[in-house]
């Protein structure tokens, strides 16, 4: 996503979920090559279970060569012809690409000043943009801070109603190793967030 880059004065619990997203998001663009694995190896959660999961992770990443890194990410998003998973919010809530979820998000992005970057080709409700957005909005990217209300607005619309069962299937997947840990990251993060929107007022 293109953005609109400004000095804000971010809440440290907010600026650890915005970093969450983007680490997330980072992951899940394409696959991980050797200095992004070794940096993921070097990583050291704290005790909550994301802490323990991020070890985990971490673990993981430091017996993954970039080829195998690889291997997983075209068997689970490209495949022959298309990859075991189809990471899209159209894809999950229709059945089809490029359906109504998408039209509303970018509805939604036009709204909120989030333009498409010129060198992305796929879809915008693709799982990496949406955890790239979500970040970009918690930290001022697209022009100013996005209130935790309209956090939640977002999130409810585009990302709640599909994200946990992706990651779901990324973490149960049998082709998956890396990326399995990969979304078992993403599900308990998608659970804590929802939960902490749905305590917030309508």
């Amino acid at each position: 996503m293109s953005a609109v880059v400004k000095e804000y004065v971010i809440d440290p619990e907010d600026r650890a979920r915005a970093e969450l997203y983007d680490f997330i998001g980072l992951l899940l663009a394409k696959p991980a090559d050797a200095s992004l694995l070794a940096q993921v190896a070097g990583l050291k959660g704290d005790n909550t279970p994301v802490g323990e999961t991020l070890n985990t992770l971490a673990k993981v990443a430091g017996v993954t060569s970039a080829e195998t890194a690889e291997r997983e990410y075209n068997i689970l998003f490209i495949g022959l012809g298309r990859g075991e998973l189809l990471p899209y919010a159209s894809h999950y809530l229709t059945g089809f690409l490029n359906e109504k979820p998408l039209a509303n998000l970018r509805a939604d992005m036009a709204k909120r000043g989030i333009k498409r970057a010129e060198d992305k080709r796929e879809p915008e409700d693709n799982i990496a943009s949406l955890m790239e957005m979500m970040a970009g909005m918690i930290m001022g990217r697209f022009g100013q801070v996005t209130s935790v209300s309209e956090q939640k607005e977002f999130f409810n619309a585009h990302v709640e109603p599909w994200a946990i069962h992706f990651f779901t299937d990324l973490e149960t997947s049998v082709s998956s190793v890396f990326y399995g840990a990969v979304g078992s990251l993403g599900r308990q993060f998608m659970e804590i967030e929802a939960e902490a929107f749905g305590m917030l007022p309508n």
